[in-house]
């Protein structure tokens, strides 16, 4: 798609400051919520009304006014998609579920992860509805579309075993990739959570081998932190980028 119909705006949410991201086409209005796990009022009161706290960063429009200007008076929710199933990331779908009626997305090999969410939030001290059960599944290669965005999806264990990356390509910019937590500004994901499957050999190879090939220029939107860009982490991540010897063994 173009740059200029391409409307990204990130809401840091909840405790744990989790990235939810709201992609909008603004030649349509349709929209998909990325990893919406926390302070839902707040998302369906900006989307719906622009009413509230808005996003924490935007590239579009921030009023109703404005977003008339592309043509749409309205967005249209079409679809749910989780980057993976922590709780911070998944533990108000259902409330999302309540006020959008669409389908919500989620790799198979979270879902047992999925089941826990409502019991790992207390032991954070966390009160959350009871977990919402994904009628989509995502799948490596994935070419995803959803009303006028389309998404691929690509599969990256490591942090957790549903994990995955959603990438939309822009035709005259760069691309945009909603990392979850596969990899950070400077860092990579946990792997030693519990019920998680996390292990750091497998997140290793799952960056190396689907994130590195992508190119330079790729904006990351991580699940938590800064954004940054594939280049930036494939030549200075002390984790995974080209200094480190794992990089020579998956590369």
């Amino acid at each position: 798609m173009n740059s200029s119909d391409l409307w990204i705006e990130s809401f840091f949410v909840g405790a744990l400051a989790m990235r939810c991201s709201v992609v909008t086409d603004l030649s349509s209005g349709d929209t998909v919520i990325i990893d919406g796990g926390s302070e839902s009022d707040r998302l369906i009161s900006w989307i719906n009304n622009f009413e509230g706290l808005g996003p924490d960063w935007s590239n579009g429009p921030n009023t109703l006014e404005e977003m008339e200007q592309y043509g749409i008076t309205s967005r249209n929710v079409v679809a749910l998609v989780n980057t993976h199933a922590h709780f911070d990331h998944s533990g108000e779908i259902p409330l999302l579920l309540e006020e959008y009626d669409v389908s919500w997305y989620l790799h198979n090999d979270d879902f047992f992860l999925q089941s826990l969410a409502q019991s790992s939030a207390m032991r954070w001290g966390f009160n959350l509805p009871e977990p919402a059960i994904a009628d989509k599944l995502l799948h490596d290669g994935m070419d995803l579309q959803l009303g006028g965005l389309r998404f691929t999806i690509l599969h990256t264990p490591g942090h957790t075993l549903g994990g995955c990356c959603i990438l939309i390509e822009v035709d005259d910019g760069p691309n945009q990739l909603f990392a979850g937590d596969t990899l950070f500004a400077g860092s990579v994901g946990r792997t030693d959570l519990p019920n998680t499957g996390g292990d750091f050999n497998v997140l290793s190879n799952s960056i190396i081998t689907k994130l590195w090939p992508l190119d330079e220029d790729t904006v990351v939107h991580p699940g938590h932190g800064p954004t940054t860009t594939i280049g930036v982490e494939k030549a200075t991540n002390p984790y995974v980028g080209s200094s480190n010897p794992a990089f020579g063994k998956y590369h």
